[in-house]
């Protein structure tokens, strides 16, 4: 299901009930608030459901999980104290079956590989890097990816994660030579006009905690010439 029930306030809703809500998110959104002070997502979705549902005082609303900033896609919260901690399991346990879609800048040497690094991340920069063994206060990254597009200038990678680490994919794939389009942090030799990586996290596959239905939910990929391609 990849149709967007409401664009309201550009807030692209992929999936509602009343358990739980799926977003769209468009880069340059942070999911949580931070030390910058920018509204976060997670306000801008509960001013939706407090519209929608014309809800007196406070909305209750739990991050369920993080995007970057500047990447895009499929982001779920919870709409219930109830589901939250289901939820969270659900990633916890690597049950939410997550792929990505990245643009990078060179093909990597296989059609489809595991890569296995340790990353260790440096908090004064919010950088991590990657190493083959090992290190101090490293820790283990496996993610799975496979080529599904060759583009003029660019390649179209599905990725999937078996670890959560900071910036993993990004880390990952610039380690092996292709860094992701815009990403000048991890190697990437020009930004994107709107700051944005071309990172998407495309769709999500899950249980639902409490209807116990399959819910599968594909977000739309970003306005942009290049994406454009890949669906071509």
């Amino acid at each position: 299901m990849s149709k967007v029930l409401s664009n309201k306030n550009n807030l692209q809703v992929l999936y509602e009930d009343n358990h739980l809500i799926i977003i769209n998110k468009r880069a340059g959104d942070i999911v949580q608030g931070d030390k910058t002070g920018d509204t976060p997502l997670s306000d801008v979705v509960k001013d939706y459901i407090k519209d929608k549902y014309n809800k007196p005082g406070n909305v209750y609303l739990g991050v369920v999980h993080r995007l970057d900033r500047p990447t895009t896609g499929v982001v779920m919260f919870a709409k219930t104290s109830k589901a939250l901690p289901r939820l969270n399991k659900l990633f916890v346990d690597r049950k939410a079956d997550k792929t990505y879609w990245a643009l990078v800048k060179n093909a990597p040497e296989k059609q489809a590989d595991t890569l296995t690094h340790w990353l260790r991340k440096n908090p004064k920069n919010n950088k991590s890097t990657a190493f083959p063994k090992k290190s101090e206060d490293s820790k283990k990254a496996i993610l799975h990816y496979q080529i599904l597009k060759q583009l003029d200038n660019y390649v179209l990678i599905e990725v999937s994660l078996e670890t959560g680490r900071h910036h993993q994919i990004r880390v990952q794939l610039a380690s092996i030579g292709s860094p992701i389009k815009g990403d000048l942090k991890y190697g990437f030799n020009r930004s994107n006009p709107d700051g944005s990586i071309s990172l998407h996290a495309r769709n999500l596959k899950f249980l639902h905690p409490v209807s116990n239905e399959v819910i599968h939910v594909t977000a739309p990929l970003p306005k942009d010439p290049v994406w454009d391609v890949c669906l071509a």
